[in-house]
């Protein structure tokens, strides 16, 4: 996997990355930082990447289940480390659910195995943030 970054002198403190699946992600500092606020700041991305990594896991683990899955949001909050590097020591993710039939039981273990065994992000910032999760279900 890889990632090429640039950087946008006339935007101020914004880059632009192009993944190596030919994406584009553009990421902006805060203005107190010589930043104009146009986009997510890059520790911004890094949590969103992360909410994305577990519900992409939580929803192929329930499908593979055979469970309707409808919906599945996952609402990050996170804590950073008051000096540098600001790392992520807190980080909560409350996932809503959504699906006729849908079980605690089912939820609660695709969860349980996203953290634990496939979601490459939640366990690599695992090594510096203590991760914790809920979540609740939807009918739909």
């Amino acid at each position: 996997m890889e990632c090429t970054i640039n950087w946008m002198p006339a935007s101020g403190m914004a880059f632009s990355a192009e993944t190596g699946s030919g994406h584009l992600l553009t990421m902006d500092g805060a203005p107190d930082g010589g930043g104009r606020n146009l986009a997510p700041r890059p520790m911004e991305t890094v949590l969103a990447g992360t909410g994305g990594c577990t519900a992409y896991d939580v929803v192929l683990i329930l499908q593979r289940g055979r469970h309707d899955v409808r919906g599945c949001q996952v609402v990050v909050s996170s804590e950073r480390a008051p000096t540098d590097p600001k790392v992520f020591t807190k980080i909560h993710m409350h996932f809503v659910v959504t699906g006729p039939a849908l079980t605690d039981a089912a939820v609660g273990r695709a969860v349980k195995m996203s953290h634990e065994k496939y979601c490459s992000a939640t366990i690599m910032l695992g090594k510096t943030a203590e991760i914790t999760s809920s979540f609740e279900i939807r009918a739909a």
